[in-house]
């Protein structure tokens, strides 16, 4: 499966959702959360996702009320 990195605000987003984010399965869109980065200082929140394409990665983050500042397909070494 292809992966994503986006980035958006955190937008008041707190630890324990994104923690709940990573341990959920794939949504109606087939995303999975790989790994949640964020910086509550600066408002920052980067998501790595498995995602069937860049279209899907959009409308998960527009259903949960994020506007993606970009997201673009990565290869990772691990």
């Amino acid at each position: 499966m292809p992966k994503f990195l986006d980035a958006h605000a955190l937008k008041g987003t707190d630890e324990e959702t994104l923690k709940n984010l990573q341990k959920a399965p794939a949504d109606e869109f087939g995303i999975k959360h790989v790994n949640l980065m964020y910086n509550q200082d600066e408002d920052r929140f980067f998501c790595l996702t498995e995602a069937p394409n860049k279209d899907a990665v959009q409308k998960h983050h527009s259903k949960h009320g994020f506007n993606c500042e970009w997201i673009t397909e990565v290869k990772t070494t691990a």
